[in-house]
């Protein structure tokens, strides 16, 4: 297996930092973003700072009445209607993004769900993966030619510490002869979205499009957790015995303000001129899990890293074609 040269940067900042510290002093202005999931939790929080550091941002949203509402808090910021489910919605989005003419400088993949219970979209695909990676991979995909436009664009996917659930079973995608086990699919999902950076920055770098994979850190006050039992969270350490989320951000048990640092600095950060395909968190690039430390990393959470697998460009590779295949 091959792997990304995942070389931490040592970039000043750590677990415990927030979006507004690493954006401090970049000014985006001109600048274009797109934010799926932009209306709540850290993908609110991203949309805010991006466009309080200057971006004109857009936010795909399924709830579009929900979304206005919620970026009430983000002046300027344009709402337009996309399903992640729904494939032709998502073409009719980017069609009318590419029909008004601009470029776009930042694509943060930030929007998914999480251990949900089976369900599949409208062609039997499993939904955490198509949500979380096929509906991202379509969007991305379609938007192609205003990344190439921008001249510098940079995409973001957000992954997650989940990728340690699984790997991504090509022989098995939507659970049709295995069986379902919420953990197990979102697993799957989170290490597909860590390899389509991969493979996004390898196809993209020659047009100046840069990817980076994130995990943002455990933030349970979001709507992500909400179909994991609190006793679950509670036995885990994430929540205390009245139920409040416990804040530790060396065991990555963030806010949503540190959880969407390590996004705004892959999207923003000088520091990463003329570097991707890479897979970071608390807003460095994270090394590799090594054999030796991998079952210390897989039970504990103050450890840092990647599993080789969640970086393996020749397995990001079939997944493109693969996706490819399935949103055709």
């Amino acid at each position: 297996m091959t792997t990304t040269a995942q070389q931490p940067l040592n970039s000043g900042f750590g677990a415990a930092s927030t979006a507004e510290e690493v954006i401090k002093g970049i000014d985006l202005t001109g600048k274009v973003a797109i934010v799926t999931g932009g209306y709540s939790g850290i993908g609110l929080e991203t949309a805010r700072v991006l466009r309080a550091a200057g971006a004109e941002i857009v936010v795909p949203a399924r709830d579009v009445e929900r979304a206005r509402t919620a970026l009430e808090a983000v002046p300027g910021a344009e709402v337009d209607y996309l399903d992640l489910l729904d494939p032709a919605s998502i073409d009719t989005f980017a069609e009318k993004f590419l029909a008004s003419g601009r470029p776009l400088h930042l694509l943060v993949n930030n929007a998914g769900i999480m251990a949900t219970p089976l369900a599949r979209d409208a062609r039997g695909y499993e939904a955490q993966f198509a949500i979380n990676h096929l509906g991202h991979f379509q969007l991305t995909t379609r938007l192609w030619p205003a990344l190439v436009a921008a001249k510098g664009a940079r995409v973001v996917v957000l992954s997650s510490r989940g990728i340690r659930f699984a790997g991504v079973d090509f022989d098995d995608l939507n659970f049709e002869h295995r069986t379902y086990e919420p953990f197990l699919a979102y697993g799957q999902s989170k290490t597909a979205n860590a390899l389509f950076a991969v493979e996004v920055d390898r196809r993209g770098k020659e047009h100046g499009i840069r990817a980076f994979a994130v995990h943002p850190g455990l933030i349970i006050d979001t709507g992500l957790v909400k179909h994991i039992d609190p006793a679950m969270l509670q036995a885990a350490g994430a929540l205390d015995s009245a139920g409040e989320p416990i804040r530790d951000p060396e065991r990555q048990m963030k806010t949503v303000q540190q959880g969407a640092a390590t996004t705004v600095w892959c999207a923003t950060s000088p520091r990463l001129d003329g570097l991707g395909g890479v897979y970071c968190e608390n807003v460095d690039i994270t090394p590799l899990v090594t054999p030796e430390n991998e079952a210390a990393w897989a039970t504990g959470d103050t450890i840092p890293g990647v599993l080789p697998r969640a970086v393996d460009p020749e397995a990001a590779a079939r997944l493109w074609e693969v996706s490819e295949r399935l949103t055709a």
